[in-house]
């Protein structure tokens, strides 16, 4: 496995819309797969906030990630969040969330940032617990429970 920027690669971008389509786009009022295509266009970037990298094993597409600001309305105190973890279903249980949230945070470290954030479904923390994320509080987002969670990074 190796990790490129989606911005190296827009090619897969389409990809990418859908697998985000599909997996939120029913929370997403209006949303179709064109607008998370065009939603896209900000994520193409490899030296500054937006971007998404993108986990490959040759021309397999394993999954994303986004580094990103201000992800959730109700924090406009917490700036950089990871974002947009997916893993298609191929390749789940493989460490490639893992390893993507880890590449994501060296990004976000060679871009300057220390602190980061991120909301997850799992109200138990999931892997991000393992990864040495920190809960800050359970919220209901949206109409969706999630937990936000946060973790000092440094080298």
């Amino acid at each position: 496995m190796k990790f490129i920027f989606l911005a190296d690669k827009k090619e897969m971008k389409a990809k990418v819309a859908r697998w985000y389509f599909d997996e939120w786009g029913p929370l997403v009022k209006g949303a179709t797969v064109e607008s998370f295509d065009r939603k896209l266009d900000d994520y193409l970037n490899s030296n500054q906030i937006p971007l998404i990298v993108v986990a490959v094993d040759g021309e397999k597409v394993l999954g994303v990630a986004q580094l990103r600001c201000h992800e959730m309305s109700i924090y406009p105190d917490k700036e950089h969040w990871i974002g947009g973890v997916y893993v298609d279903s191929e390749f789940r249980g493989n460490n490639v969330a893992s390893s993507l949230i880890l590449k994501v945070q060296e990004v976000a470290l060679s871009l300057g940032v220390k602190k980061i954030h991120l909301q997850t479904e799992k109200l138990n923390g999931g892997l991000y617990t393992h990864l040495g994320w920190k809960a800050l509080e359970q919220v209901n987002y949206r109409g969706v429970d999630v937990l936000v969670m946060s973790k000092s990074i440094k080298r």
